[in-house]
């Protein structure tokens, strides 16, 4: 039987590789090295972009969504210059996948109102 695979979350992750690196003091306080928080951190906007670029929609608590986008091949051919008039030679360009960013309308909404600028 095929493992079913695991939609990627930034909040899970996030809270396993604290977890990890959160130890108690003898008072009870709980105690992360600020070194462990950035490095668990830049781990879990690391697996995000990965699983990202493997075709998954992450979404980022308050900052977005990062999803990848498919961009389709382009002919080589012949165009004119805008700038000169002159006829140019366009090359060929490989179908890609490119990232894409999409911003939540709340914060959009965040830098629309006056109020904050």
């Amino acid at each position: 039987m095929a493992k079913k695979k695991v939609k990627y979350s930034f909040l899970n992750d996030f809270h396993a590789h604290v977890l990890k690196t959160a130890t108690v003091t003898r008072k009870g306080e709980i105690r992360i090295k600020r070194t462990d928080l950035k490095n668990a951190l830049e781990t879990c906007l690391t697996n995000g972009a990965k699983a990202a670029a493997g075709g998954e929609r992450v979404r980022f608590p308050i900052i977005g969504t990062l999803v990848s986008k498919d961009v389709k091949a382009r002919k080589a051919g012949k165009g004119v210059n805008p700038f000169t008039g002159e006829e140019m030679m366009i090359k060929a360009r490989p179908a890609t996948k490119k990232p894409r960013w999409s911003f939540p309308r709340s914060l959009k909404e965040t830098f629309a109102n006056k109020k904050f600028w």
